[in-house]
């Protein structure tokens, strides 16, 4: 599909120089890039993180107040 976009002169340079390296056409680096692009976005969002507290499902052991960072931290220095 033929469309048009403007972009930077230096970023129009950049594409061709890899063009001409890779010895594809510029539309190619384009295409290839903005699929980087879209793929980048597509792990981050699927980078989420659950965090289980305890695997048997009864929560925080009593007396954490996981809002209180110095007293998580004061609980886990008394771990070592």
């Amino acid at each position: 599909m033929r469309t048009t976009v403007d972009l930077s002169e230096d970023l129009i340079q950049e594409a061709k120089l890899r063009a001409a390296r890779r010895r594809v056409t510029v539309s190619a680096v384009i295409e290839d890039a903005l699929r980087a692009s879209f793929a980048r976005d597509v792990a981050a969002a699927q980078n989420i993180v659950k965090l289980t507290t305890d695997p048997g499902g009864r929560g925080v052991r009593p007396g954490v107040n996981l809002d209180d960072n110095a007293s998580v931290r004061d609980l886990m220095d008394g771990l070592e």
